[in-house]
Parts: structure tokens; C-alpha cells; sequence
């Protein structure tokens, strides 16, 4: 889509779109990071919180009960972007995986506390268990929306859960 398409849509003169945006790219790019905010801005309590296994807990039930009130819609806004974008933008792709990156941080973070407290193996990576959690958490974001069955997240958070504690 066109800059210009996109004014037609929105309502908006061209010169109010590069008022604000350099070309399309950068709208897109804008649009990631808007995405990626509002994601992590509705979890923000949370993701703060995950440096304790109630922490985790409470992230992994709120996800939860959120699949449930959405009827398992609309996957994860993140996740809908890549399949529209990465594979014909790069710097497109280089935003999502920068927006899973902040997300996946939030966990790698928590994680690495809890291992300085003793809660988490000092022989645990907690780079790797944070990216294996949100490749599950991914996964049943995709198999849910697919299936409407908000149960796919569970089972598949469920997983995580019981990967992350191997790692006490």
C-alpha cells in the first residue's frame, strides 16, 4: 500500500502524512513500534512482576484469561505484522524482531534475577529459556487464533512453565 492510499483510508491530505512520516517505510516502521508499545504497554504491570514464579504465574493467567475473553481473535498484534511484513521488508522485519526483543527482555531480565536469588539454577541461560518461552507463548498465540480455542495457549504456556522450572 501507497502512502497515498494509506491518506485516502485515514482520511488525510499527503502533506499532512510527510508532515510526519519520511515515506511509507517509515509509517510502517511507526506502526510496528505503536504495535510493540501497546502490547507491552497493557502488560506492563506484569512484566514487571516476572522475577518470581508467582510473577510468571500471573503473566501466564493473564494471557490466559485474555484468550478467553477474545474468543482466541486476533493472535498476537506482533506476530500479524510478521506474516505481513518480514519476508518483504527488511527493515520492517529488523522493527518486529526488535518488538520481540523488548518483549522477550521483560523475561530474560526477570529470569536473570531470579537466578541471582538463588530461585533459578546458576546453570540456567536465561536468554535461552526466555526465547523458548516466547516461542511457545507464539505458538499457542497462532494455534489459538487458528483454532479458536483459547486451550492451545494454555497448553501451550502450561509447557513453558514446566521448561522454566526444569531450570530450578
Amino acid at each position: 500500500m501507497s502512502l497515498d492510499e494509506v491518506g485516502v483510508r485515514a482520511h488525510a491530505s499527503r502533506s499532512q502524512l510527510y508532515h510526519y512520516f519520511e515515506d511509507r517505510d517509515d509509517l510502517v516502521r511507526a506502526v510496528i513500534d505503536a504495535t510493540t508499545d501497546a502490547v507491552i504497554g497493557a502488560q506492563d504491570e506484569l512484566l514487571s512482576d516476572l522475577d518470581s514464579w508467582d510473577g510468571i504465574d500471573r503473566w501466564f493467567a493473564a494471557l490466559n484469561s485474555m484468550q478467553r475473553q477474545r474468543e482466541a481473535r486476533g493472535g498476537c498484534p506482533i506476530g500479524s505484522l510478521v506474516g505481513q511484513l518480514a519476508e518483504h521488508d527488511p527493515l520492517a522485519r529488523a522493527a518486529l524482531a526488535n518488538g520481540f526483543d523488548r518483549w522477550e527482555g521483560h523475561l530474560r531480565d526477570g529470569l536473570g534475577r531470579m537466578q541471582s536469588d538463588g530461585s533459578l539454577s546458576e546453570n540456567a541461560d536465561p536468554s535461552r529459556l526466555a526465547t523458548a518461552t516466547m516461542a511457545l507463548l507464539q505458538g499457542g498465540l497462532l494455534l489459538a487464533q487458528v483454532r479458536r480455542d483459547p486451550e492451545q495457549l494454555h497448553i501451550a504456556l502450561s509447557a513453558a512453565r514446566s521448561l522454566l522450572w526444569t531450570a530450578t
